[in-house]
């Protein structure tokens, strides 16, 4: 993973000493609220509906056991035992005292850590496939791109005050698990009849009150140039984004309203200022970034025959269908932590179990770990003999729940319970669903589906790509939840269809196993949730939904 050199670890902890004072005078009264508020939200800062949460950056989502370790600490020391892991691979304490956060800050700073643009109307937290590096179909590791892509946007002085937050995705495999088609940019790697590395670039993607899948407008940007394209991008964004309202900032609104026929032509006109001068990237700087992201060790291993182990233990074959997959290297498997045993908020860590995974990726995973923005963890390099041993310490930890793209790996945002924003709450909803689905036998039987609760429009549960969505939303001061069908973040991403008229929280079991009740009286032996839905339509469910109502 990329570490730190002096010119990074001095900003870092310059950032810490600036916001260390910003905090003393906001405290003092020598700096108003409303002059206190863009400083903190520059380092991650939020005020939530009980205390502020900081948001703490993990670029691409990896991480090192030491950084793990710190994350512990600070859970324990600053916060009340936990921690939360959010769509966009980062970390958030939803519990800390303002006056305290100088000193998590510097903390952080201590492991190569911090809150910089993880909040504000900038570049955030650049995202990938949480298997980035290891993952069988992939063409190119994105780790290296995201980097540089870091590097270039972090304290870009034309990109700090942009008309909204902006949010970028790479993809460096066949599958797309790192959603690029609702990211305000895109990019896929792909290559040309030649052989030549290259990204189809994607821009005005986005959720929020005015979800759109995003469009493409370049197939096939060479690598020298990406950054330089990106440049472009920003720029005509920054220029042309409203101001006047934040509800219609997104560049997704801006090309919406220009096309994106129009849109790439005007990022096409400021690339010509741009294109080959000092932005263009070389193999050289390539080849400094990717020797951050050289593979471990790895043995000379070959894939083991689970046939025997998983008759002897039905459990470990269950837990081994959903939360092991397949890695680039034989002998070696990823596996997937499940942060959604049922009863637990979902992506929500405790501290001592922040420990043990810190513990277990130096035993079992090379000291690195993952976090997806399915809100869990990865250990991505495990040798497949030590599975069973490394399932049976998961179980002890609560780690070993096998859900993986199943209904109760749900993605949910902390939901009115925290945010000030939110209509409604979430997490209590997902445990009901969780509850109501509880048989792993009947789980395993429904197969692949997405399920993602928002407690607000500003959609950070990503419930318009659910293949279930559900939506809070305020009806006269009562809560109540508007359910979505057919979204998907991957290739060819959809957005979902609603359902109907709203439910209210007591009833969100009962229309969810209605859901799902036509699908499975609906489907053929091959089809997921999603083939089915997009086969027969919204009109089966609906109908069964709302029966009892006519």
């Amino acid at each position: 993973m990329y570490q730190y050199d002096q010119y990074d670890q001095l900003i870092v902890e310059e950032r810490v000493k600036q916001f260390r004072d910003q905090t003393r005078r906001y405290l003092a009264g020598e700096l108003a609220a409303e002059e206190f508020r863009p400083l903190r939200l520059q380092n991650g800062l939020y005020i939530q509906r009980y205390a502020p949460m900081l948001r703490v950056a993990v670029p691409y989502g990896l991480l090192s056991s030491r950084q793990v370790r710190k994350l512990a600490q600070i859970a324990r020391d600053y916060d009340k035992g936990y921690a939360h892991i959010s769509t966009r691979q980062n970390v958030q304490f939803n519990w800390p005292d303002l006056e305290d956060v100088p000193e998590i800050l510097a903390e952080l700073a201590t492991v190569q850590m911090h809150a910089i643009q993880t909040s504000g109307n900038c570049i955030r937290n650049t995202t990938t496939d949480q298997f980035a590096g290891v993952a069988r179909d992939e063409i190119i590791d994105p780790r290296p791109w995201c980097e540089i892509i870091r590097q270039w946007s972090t304290f870009h002085p034309e990109f700090t005050h942009l008309p909204r937050k902006f949010k970028i995705a790479v993809n460096g495999a066949v599958s797309d698990r790192a959603a690029i088609e609702v990211h305000d940019i895109g990019l896929e790697a792909v290559k040309n009849q030649a052989g030549e590395l290259g990204f189809r670039v994607s821009v005005g993607g986005g959720l929020g009150r005015t979800p759109i899948v995003g469009s493409f407008i370049n197939e096939f940007l060479p690598w020298q140039h990406l950054l330089s394209y990106l440049e472009a991008i920003l720029r005509v964004y920054n220029r042309f984004g409203r101001r006047d309202n934040k509800f219609k900032a997104r560049i997704k609104i801006l090309v919406k309203a220009l096309t994106p026929e129009v849109f790439a032509e005007r990022v096409e006109a400021e690339w010509a200022h741009l294109k080959d001068g000092p932005m263009t990237l070389t193999e050289a700087e390539i080849a400094r970034v990717s020797g951050h992201f050289v593979d471990p060790q790895y043995k000379a291993l070959q894939d083991i025959d689970f046939s025997a182990l998983d008759a002897e233990h039905p459990g470990f074959a269950r837990w081994r269908e959903r939360n092991v997959v397949a890695h680039k290297k034989p002998g070696y498997c990823a596996v997937t932590l499940s942060l959604k045993p049922t009863g637990v908020a979902p992506g929500d860590v405790t501290d001592k179990q922040l420990d043990a995974i810190a513990e277990l990726a130096d035993r079992y995973s090379f000291g690195e770990v993952r976090n997806s923005h399915f809100q869990n963890m990865i250990l991505a390099d495990v040798e497949q003999g030590q599975l069973l041993a490394l399932w049976q310490e998961l179980r002890e930890h609560g780690f070993a729940t096998p859900n993986i793209g199943l209904l109760t790996d749900i993605i949910c945002c902390p939901g009115g319970d925290f945010c000030s924003l939110a209509n409604a709450k979430s997490i209590p909803v997902a445990e009901a669903i969780q509850r109501r689905f509880d048989d792993l036998d009947y789980l395993f039987d429904i197969g692949e589906l997405d399920l993602n609760i928002s407690g607000c429009m500003n959609a950070c549960g990503h419930h318009h790509v659910g293949n279930i969505g559900i939506l809070g939303v305020d009806k006269k001061g009562e809560e109540f939840y508007q359910v979505s069908l057919g979204g998907s973040a991957g290739r060819n991403a959809s957005l979902g269809q609603i359902l109907g008229p709203a439910f209210a929280q007591d009833a969100m079991p009962d229309v969810i196993e209605k859901i799902i009740k036509v699908y499975v009286e609906s489907r053929t032996e091959e089809e997921t949730f999603l083939d089915t839905f997009r086969r027969i339509g919204i009109a089966p469910f609906k109908e069964r939904v709302y029966a009892a109502n006519h």
